[in-house]
C-alpha cells in the first residue's frame, strides 16, 4: 500500500505552524506496513488542492489529507473535493444535531458558520470525530482511497486510530511488519555502528537496522518484514538481543522509553531520592525529571544556582573555589552536589554548570563548555562535555548528559 500525505494550510507554509501531523501519520502507517511515497504541504488554494489530489492519486493507493475542514471561510477543502469528484454538497443533519448538543453542553451558542460546516460532499462516507465538530471523510476512487481529516492534531490522531487505520487494514491487507527499538545514551551513532558492525552486516535481508540520533542519544530501530508474523517477531527479537548484549552499557530502555523515565525508575527501584543543582540549564533538567508521572516519589526539588551568590549562600560553594577555578569547573560542581544533598536532604544530587552561550565564552572555556557531577555523600562522579554554540541545544544536551551521569553512577554503585 503506497500512501501520499497532504497537509493543507497557509499557516504551515509561512512557518506559523509546524507540520507534526505528517510525521505522526508516517510513523503509524509504517507500523501497518504501508509505504509513504511523499508528504506534501500546500496552501489554502482550491486549485492547488485539486492538482495535488490528482497527482497523488495517480501514484498512490491512498491519499491522506489534513486541514481545511473548519467553519471559517478559508477552510475550502470540501469545496475542492466536490469539484474534484464533480459532485454537490448536501446537508448532514446528524452532524448538525451533534454540534448543537456540544454547544449546549458547553453553554455556548452555535453560529451560522457551524451550520454551513455541516454541508458535505454527497459521495463522502463520514467518519465520526468524537474529539471535534468536523467529521472525517472517506472517499472511494477507482479502487483507491482518499481520506480527509481535520488538521487539529488530537482530532486527526483520533480519526486515524479509530477510523482510518482500521479501514485501511481491511481494504489493503499488507505484509506483516515488526519493529523493535533500542534506546541508547552516551555514544554517537558512528561509535555504536563500529561496535556492532559484524551484527549489522550479517542481518537477514528482510531485517533492516536504522540509526536515529538525537542530542546525546541514539535510537536503534530494527524493522522486519515477512509473511509469518510470529516467526518474524522471533527473528527480530533474536537480532535485538544480539545487539543489546554488545552495547549493554549504553542501553537505558526499549520501545518509547524516555531517558528521564528510565532514570526515575532506577532511583525508585533503589528507594533513593534525588535533587538537582542547575546553573546553565536553568531548571530544564528538573523539568525533564518532573515530566514523568510519579516523580514526586523520588525527586525532592532543585536549586537554580544561576548566580555565584546563590552557589555560595544556598549550596555552600566556597568563594575560594569560585575564585580559583571559576563557576564552570569540576571543583565547583562537586561542591554543588554536596551542598544540594545537605540542603534538600536527599540521597543523590546532580549538578550542572556551564556556558550555554551565545556569549560568555573565553579561549580557555569556550561556549558549550559544561561540567557535570552526580553522586551521594560518599562518592561523586564528574564529567566535562563540550557542546556547540546554540544555547537551547546546549541546555538540552547538558540535561541528557546529566541524566546519563546519574545512570552511570547508579550502575557503578550496584557493582
Amino acid at each position: 500500500m503506497n500512501v501520499s500525505i497532504i497537509t493543507i494550510g497557509d499557516e504551515i507554509l509561512i512557518g506559523q505552524t509546524v507540520d507534526t501531523n505528517s510525521a505522526w501519520m508516517g510513523q503509524q502507517l509504517n507500523l501497518i506496513g504501508a509505504h509513504v511515497t511523499e508528504a506534501l504541504s500546500i496552501g489554502d488554494e482550491k486549485e492547488d488542492i485539486i492538482e495535488s489530489l490528482r497527482r497523488a492519486l495517480n501514484q498512490s493507493d491512498v491519499v491522506l489529507m489534513t486541514g481545511g475542514l473548519g467553519p471559517t471561510k478559508d477552510d475550502i477543502t470540501k469545496k475542492a473535493l466536490c469539484e474534484f469528484f464533480d459532485t454537490d454538497m448536501v446537508f448532514h443533519q446528524p452532524t448538525y444535531d451533534r454540534i448543537l448538543r456540544l454547544f449546549e453542553k458547553w453553554g455556548r451558542s452555535s453560529t451560522e458558520a457551524h451550520r454551513l460546516q455541516c454541508y458535505m460532499p454527497s459521495n463522502a462516507i463520514l467518519l465520526p470525530n468524537k474529539m471535534g465538530t468536523a467529521p472525517g471523510m472517506w472517499f472511494e476512487y477507482e479502487g483507491k482511497a482518499l481520506v480527509s481529516m481535520p488538521g487539529v492534531p488530537y482530532e486527526m490522531k483520533y480519526l486515524m486510530e479509530h477510523e482510518t487505520i482500521p479501514r485501511l487494514n481491511k481494504k489493503f491487507p499488507g505484509q506483516p511488519i515488526v519493529h523493535r527499538t533500542i534506546q541508547t545514551v552516551g555514544e554517537g551513532e558512528s561509535r555504536i555502528a563500529a561496535r556492532i558492525e559484524d551484527i549489522e552486516s550479517s542481518l537477514p535481508q528482510n531485517i533492516k537496522l536504522a540509526f536515529l540520533p538525537n542530542l546525546g542519544s541514539v535510537r536503534l530501530r530494527l524493522t522486519g518484514k515477512g509473511s509469518d508474523k510470529a516467526v518474524l517477531e522471533e527473528e527480530v527479537e533474536s537480532q535485538m538481543m544480539a545487539i543489546s548484549d554488545r552495547i549493554e552499557d549504553l542501553i537505558y530502555g526499549y520501545g518509547n522509553t524516555k531517558l528521564e523515565e528510565a532514570i526515575g525508575q532506577m532511583i525508585k527501584d533503589r528507594k533513593l531520592t534525588l535533587a538537582t543543582a542547575e546553573s546553565c540549564t536553568g531548571g530544564f533538567l528538573a523539568h525533564k525529571i518532573t515530566s514523568i508521572p510519579g516523580s514526586s516519589e523520588y525527586f525532592k526539588g532543585s536549586v537554580i544556582a544561576y548566580a555565584n551568590e546563590v552557589k555560595i549562600n544556598q549550596l555552600k560553594v566556597k568563594s575560594s573555589t569560585l575564585d580559583q577555578h571559576g563557576a564552570v569547573s569540576e571543583a565547583t560542581v562537586r561542591e554543588m552536589v554536596g551542598g544540594t544533598i545537605d540542603l534538600l536532604q536527599t540521597d543523590l544530587a546532580v549538578a550542572v554548570s556551564g556556558i550555554a552561550g551565545p556569549g560568555g565564552g573565553t579561549p580557555e572555556k569556550p561556549v558549550g563548555t559544561v561540567w557535570l557531577a552526580a553522586g551521594n555523600k560518599n562518592k561523586i562522579k564528574t564529567r566535562l562535555i563540550h557542546a556547540g554554540k546554540n544555547r537551547i541545544k546546549n541546555i538540552e544536551y547538558s540535561s541528557v548528559h546529566a541524566l546519563n551521569l546519574i545512570r552511570e553512577f547508579l550502575l557503578e554503585e550496584d557493582e
